[in-house]
């Protein structure tokens, strides 16, 4: 974070960094409010219910883009965020209250796993993903929805934008076909995913979102 700070000294002002410590701060707090939920979640799973397409369609194996294809992803988002400090600040806190919000529906539905889910190995990622529990929560996906929300922030570059919209529709249809989601769960992620970040940029984090439109 420090090495942050040397390379974009003309940006970062004494308030801007008391901005980025609460926005990881904001950030930790989610991730713990992420493994809690799914952990309570995966205790209270009641049965499974039918789904029009996961009734209709084969089960297939696609671990290597649902758990190896989101961590690139991650890393890839990650790194964008942290070479664009202007986006950095409003990123953080509107990624954070994503995690919370969906943390919260995760907690309000205990729907039991599809059958024949396809289920993890023994991978040093696997064994990551299932330590945060992010394979517990369903409703809503935050393997459609979080990418989507990537695209909302850098929506005035087209490269990243188009990116990160084919990276959600990729992963969408991914954990269908693999039934680890249910359809519900993927096509609610954009709407809400798109509620959480008008949200963020036109009552809760307004002036960080000024930073990305270049108005302050």
């Amino acid at each position: 974070m420090l090495a942050i700070f040397d390379e974009h000294k003309g940006f970062w002002t004494k308030e801007r960094k008391k901005s980025l410590y609460t926005g990881v701060l904001f950030l930790s707090g989610a991730i713990v409010a992420q493994v809690a939920a799914g952990r309570y979640s995966a205790k209270s799973m009641t049965s499974f219910v039918g789904d029009i397409f996961l009734d209709n369609l084969p089960t297939m194996n696609l671990n290597y883009v649902i758990v190896d294809g989101a961590f690139i992803a991650v890393i890839i988002g990650l790194g964008l965020i942290l070479l664009k400090p202007r986006y950095l600040l409003f990123s953080l806190k509107v990624i954070s209250l994503f995690i919370i919000i969906r943390s919260f529906f995760v907690t309000l539905t205990h729907i039991g796993i599809y059958p024949n889910q396809i289920t993890l190995g023994d991978s040093p990622l696997d064994q990551f993903y299932m330590f945060f529990n992010l394979q517990d929560g369903f409703f809503f996906s935050g393997h459609t929805g979080l990418p989507f929300l990537v695209a909302l922030i850098f929506w005035p570059e087209k490269f990243w934008r188009y990116l990160f919209m084919a990276i959600s529709a990729l992963f969408a249809i991914a954990v269908i076909l693999a039934h680890v989601h249910y359809s519900i769960d993927v096509f609610a992620a954009p709407f809400i995913t798109y509620a959480i970040f008008k949200l963020a940029q036109l009552e809760f984090f307004q002036k960080e979102y000024a930073l990305i439109r270049g108005s302050i």
